[in-house]
C-alpha cells in the first residue's frame, strides 16, 4: 500500500513517502542519509506523547539514536521564543553540518524545525515526518519554511527543502474529527485548483476517507502530494503557478489574523471557507458558473466541515476590516492582492484583476448570515 512520490527539483530532489507504519521503518528509511547514527528530534508536546516513543524504535531498529525537544502544541509555537530555543537546544546538542534534524508534528512543527535546519550552521538537512493530514498533504513539501510575526502569518522563513518525507497513514488515526477535517480541507483545495477528476473522487469516497478507510486515505495523500511536488518541480520559490496552491489562503488569512490565530479556526478549515468564498467571487466576476460555488459548498457540508463565515465562533469584524487584513498578505506584489479565481472545478489561475468593491460584496454578503 505504500506510495513514493518524487520531487524533481535536480539536486535538491526527494521522495515523499506515503502509507501505514512508516514510523516504525523509519530508521532503514533515514539511514542512507546519515552520516553518524544519531538524529535530533523536533515535536510538540501532544504529539510527543502519542508517537515519539514509536518513532525511537523505529530508529533504534536501525542502530540510529535520538535525542528530541518537545515544543507546547498550537500556531502560538510558530514564534521568535520558541524558534530561538529551538536553535538553542540543536546547538547544545552539537548538532553539526552534515547530521539530520527531524520534524516530527503538524505544520507549525515542520515550519519551524525547517526554518531551525536552514539557519543552523548555515543549513542542515532535515526530515519530515508529518502528523497531521493538513502537513502529510500540504506543509511538510515544498520547502517553505518560517515562523509568524505580529505582522502577520509566515513573514519570517526560507525556502529549504527537507530530504526526506515519511507520511505515516496510520497515524491520521489518533487525529481528532475536527484536526482530520481541517487537513481535508487542503486536499479538497488539490482538486478545486487542478484536477476536477479527484473532486469527484473526493465527492463519492470523502465519508470513507473520514472514517477510516486507509486505501482511501493513502490514495487521497498520494494525489495531493503528486499535485503539489508537480507545481513544486515548476515553481519553487513561487514566481508563478505556486501561488496556484494559495487557493482560498488570502481570505483564510484574513480569517485566521481576525479571530487571532486561535482555536475559533484552525488553518484547514479557513482554508475551506477561503475556497467557498473565492468560488463565489469567480462566479459573481462571471468567470465560472453560479453551480460551481454550490457544488464546492455542498461538498464541504457534506463533509461536516465549516463552509461560511457563520460557522465561526465569536464575532468578525466587518468586510472593510477584512479587507485591509487582506492587504497585509505577503502574496500582495505592488500594492496589489493577487487572488486565485477559477473559471470552474479544477480550473484555477492566478490574478491581480479583482476589483475591490467585488471582493467586500462578497465578504458583505457572507457577512449578513453570521
Amino acid at each position: 500500500m505504500h506510495q513514493t512520490v518524487h520531487v524533481a527539483l535536480g539536486e535538491r530532489s526527494y521522495d515523499v513517502e506515503i502509507g501505514p507504519d512508516l514510523l516504525a521503518e523509519a530508521g532503514a528509511r533515514i539511514a542512507p542519509l546519515l552520516k553518524r547514527p544519531r538524529v535530533a528530534v523536533l515535536t510538540d508536546e501532544t504529539v510527543a506523547g502519542l508517537h515519539l516513543e514509536g518513532l525511537r524504535a523505529g530508529l533504534a531498529a536501525a542502530g540510529i539514536d535520538m535525542v528530541s525537544l518537545a515544543l507546547p502544541a498550537g500556531e502560538a509555537t510558530k514564534s521568535w521564543p520558541h524558534f530561538e530555543r529551538a536553535v538553542e537546544w540543536l546547538l547544545a546538542e552539537k548538532v553539526e553540518r552534515r547530521d539530520v534534524v527531524v520534524a516530527l508534528g503538524g505544520g507549525v512543527i515542520g515550519d519551524l524545525a525547517g526554518f531551525a535546519a536552514a539557519v543552523l550552521r548555515r543549513g542542515v538537512r532535515f526530515v519530515q515526518i508529518p502528523t497531521s493530514l493538513l502537513a502529510q498533504v500540504d506543509s511538510s513539501v515544498g520547502g517553505k519554511t518560517g515562523i509568524n510575526a505580529p505582522q502577520g502569518k509566515n513573514l519570517i522563513g526560507a525556502f529549504h527543502q527537507p530530504s526526506l518525507v515519511l507520511a505515516d497513514t496510520s497515524v491520521l488515526g489518533t487525529l481528532t474529527a475536527r484536526d482530520f477535517l481541517a487537513g481535508y480541507g487542503e486536499v479538497v483545495k488539490y482538486g478545486l485548483l487542478g484536477d476536477a477528476g479527484f473532486f469527484d473522487w473526493l465527492e463519492v469516497n470523502g465519508p470513507a476517507l473520514a472514517r477510516g478507510d486507509m486505501s482511501a486515505r493513502v490514495q487521497a495523500v498520494t494525489r495531493s502530494v503528486q499535485m503539489k511536488a508537480d507545481i513544486v518541480a515548476r515553481d519553487e520559490t513561487e514566481q508563478g503557478d505556486r501561488a496556484l496552491l494559495n487557493l482560498g489562503h488570502t481570505f483564510c488569512h484574513a480569517l485566521e489574523a481576525a479571530t487571532g490565530y486561535s482555536d475559533r479556526l484552525l488553518h484547514g478549515e479557513g482554508v475551506a471557507i477561503g475556497c467557498a468564498l473565492a468560488f463565489e467571487l469567480s462566479a459573481r466576476l462571471g468567470l465560472c458558473s453560479q453551480e460551481d460555488p454550490s457544488r464546492v459548498r455542498a461538498h464541504l457540508k457534506a463533509m461536516g466541515m465549516k463552509t461560511d463565515l457563520a460557522d465561526i465562533p465569536g464575532e468578525l469584524p466587518g468586510a472593510e476590516a477584512l479587507v485591509e487584513l487582506m492587504a497585509q498578505d505577503k502574496k500582495v506584489v505592488d500594492g496589489q492582492l493577487r487572488f486565485i479565481l477559477a473559471r470552474g472545478i479544477g480550473q484555477a489561475f492566478v490574478t491581480s484583476d479583482v476589483p475591490r468593491e467585488a471582493v467586500l460584496s462578497v465578504l458583505e454578503d457572507a457577512l449578513a448570515t453570521c
